[in-house]
């Protein structure tokens, strides 16, 4: 990235310079692939953090590398990256950081259903602006700045050209609606929430996967009420933002960012394709 294309003044990051700086964040998530999928293929290393989670070889390795990359950046902004923070970091939180969240969907990485995910997201005044999701294990890239684009991005190459980016929206709710539900995570608040809706299909997915599909128009609502922490969710959020949809608290704000008082932890929210939608049913 040049540094014309990064502003270290207090100006908000116009447009232009929010898509060229999701481009970079992409990179940063490509380059993360093949150490996760090497991982992935042939049996990663396996412990529990304090709070019992698990984390591999693979989050280490990838963040590792995107975090190297970032560090290219002049200036560089904090990075938040779940794995150092685990370790006893102190959140580094400021107007413009970064999160980070190196393998998004560690169950389901290990129990190889291929729904994982690599995140990297840019905060800007408490809101995700720029962000990268890629699931190497089957080479797709979802990519958000001004605009939200989904591409083919095969397991160890470079970002593709313009051509080969499809550009994505939210859809228009319909009468009845489709879920997405985490496929480990699935709680009973959150179970609660959609027998309030008009739901005619449920579908499960992991990682941020969820807020991905939303954004291409596959589903329309997904509730978190159980526990999450902001790089989780980050990259995700701001596809699905870029893309016309929303993500919203119980009491209709959006998802903030920068809740270093909190530890970067989240509390519920309600992710919408349609924020119509989300006002027709109280939200």
């Amino acid at each position: 990235m040049s540094s014309l294309l990064w502003d270290p003044g207090p100006v908000a990051l116009d447009a232009g310079a929010r898509d060229e700086f999701a481009l970079f964040l992409a990179r940063a998530a490509l380059a993360a692939g093949p150490a996760v999928m090497e991982e992935y293929d042939r049996g990663c290393e396996v412990s529990s953090k304090e709070d019992g989670s698990p984390v591999t070889s693979a989050d280490r390795r990838a963040e590792a590398i995107i975090c190297e990359r970032l560090a290219g950046l002049r200036p560089s902004p904090p990075v938040c990256a779940e794995e150092s923070i685990a370790a006893g970091t102190a959140p580094k939180v400021a107007e413009r950081f970064l999160l980070v969240d190196p393998l998004d969907g560690t169950r389901e990485f290990l129990a190889g259903n291929g729904e994982f995910t690599i995140n990297v997201a840019l905060i800007e005044r408490g809101a995700p602006i720029a962000g990268a999701v890629y699931a190497p294990a089957i080479g797709r890239l979802w990519v958000a700045g001004d605009t939200a684009f989904v591409c083919e991005a095969p397991l160890g190459g470079d970002l593709p050209g313009e051509g080969s980016r499809r550009l994505i929206r939210t859809r228009r709710a319909p009468l009845s609606l489709t879920a997405f539900v985490s496929r480990s995570h699935l709680d009973p608040e959150s179970d609660s929430f959609l027998k309030g809706l008009p739901i005619g299909d449920t579908r499960f997915a992991g990682s941020s996967l969820k807020f991905c599909l939303i954004a291409e128009g596959l589903g329309d609502v997904y509730p978190r009420f159980a526990p999450t922490m902001e790089w989780d969710t980050a990259a995700g959020d701001a596809v699905l933002r870029a893309a016309g949809g929303a993500v919203l608290d119980p009491s209709g704000r959006p998802l903030s960012y920068g809740k270093a008082d909190r530890g970067l932890r989240n509390g519920p929210f309600i992710a919408w394709g349609d924020a119509r939608a989300a006002r027709r049913f109280g939200y």
